[in-house]
């Protein structure tokens, strides 16, 4: 059973880099722009940004943005952890 929670967790990560699918990231990469994660890798050190809330969803319904949620909320937040270097 516990199993079963680790893979869902590796499954909803998966889906949480996907930045709201391929179609959006080809968008930006098309617009000459890197996605937030693509950004942060580039700005730091390879392991040492920790993201957080990398599941979170929003709660509106208005204007039928409750058919269109993305994992993250199109939102990347984390903190860099302190290696001592």
């Amino acid at each position: 059973m516990l199993k079963e929670k680790f893979e869902k967790i590796a499954q909803l990560r998966e889906k949480a880099l996907e930045a709201g699918g391929p179609e959006r990231i080809k968008k930006q990469h098309y617009s000459g722009k890197y996605t937030a994660r693509e950004r942060i890798e580039k700005l730091l050190d390879p392991g040492s940004f920790a993201e957080i809330d990398e599941f979170v969803v929003h709660r509106e319904s208005t204007f039928g943005i409750d058919k269109r949620k993305v994992l993250g909320d199109g939102v990347v937040t984390g903190y860099i952890r302190d290696y001592g270097s």
